[in-house]
């Protein structure tokens, strides 16, 4: 069935490598804007879930969720349908969150040079008493630079140099902030278990 007929995929993941989104995407391409539609409602509450985790300011996550689906259309052309459309979405977006926090938070501050990784101990049963929205809130709590860096850590699996260059600080500040994140979230977890 064709796109521009009506393929609806009972979740995004349902159309990945299929003839049906190969078809979408040439239309998308084709600036078919009832197939970008019918993408943009397939994709957008994927993209917006990934935007929540790096800020809980709404208004901050529409916009940056704007630019990030306006940057998914207009590069789409560039998907080789090689590996999930999510995953190739999901860069995009940290790309655009990244430049929203580079342009709108300089962070100037040098952390030591000494800063390494530590991990931060949790017992299994704090860790599972919570719940998966409970422990995005949690994260939504922490400072912008630490829910940042801590997210591109831990969900994106960035490196430090990478997070580094993503956010534009030294790979020293990264490393303190995730070590920060860590630390603060230990001690809500350890708080709400008691």
């Amino acid at each position: 069935m064709r796109a521009s007929e009506g393929y609806t995929p009972t979740s995004p993941t349902d159309a990945v490598g299929s003839a049906e989104l190969q078809h979408l995407v040439k239309q998308c391409c084709g600036q078919d804007r009832r197939a970008q539609k019918q993408f943009y409602d397939l994709y957008s509450p994927l993209i917006f879930g990934i935007i929540r985790r790096y800020t809980s300011d709404r208004a901050i996550a529409e916009e940056i969720h704007s630019a990030a689906c306006y940057k998914i259309l207009k590069c789409l052309d560039q998907y080789r349908f090689q590996g999930a459309i999510e995953g190739w979405m999901r860069k995009i977006t940290v790309h655009v969150i990244s430049d929203h926090f580079r342009k709108n938070h300089r962070t100037t501050e040098l952390m030591g040079a000494d800063t390494e990784d530590i991990p931060a101990a949790l017992s299994e049963t704090g860790f599972s008493k919570l719940a998966y929205r409970d422990l995005l809130q949690l994260i939504q709590e922490l400072p912008e630079t630490q829910r940042t860096v801590f997210n591109l850590f831990v969900f994106e699996e960035c490196s430090h140099k990478e997070i580094a260059e993503l956010i534009g600080i030294q790979e020293n500040n990264s490393r303190w902030h995730l070590n920060d994140a860590r630390r603060r979230l230990k001690e809500q977890i350890n708080a709400t278990n008691r």
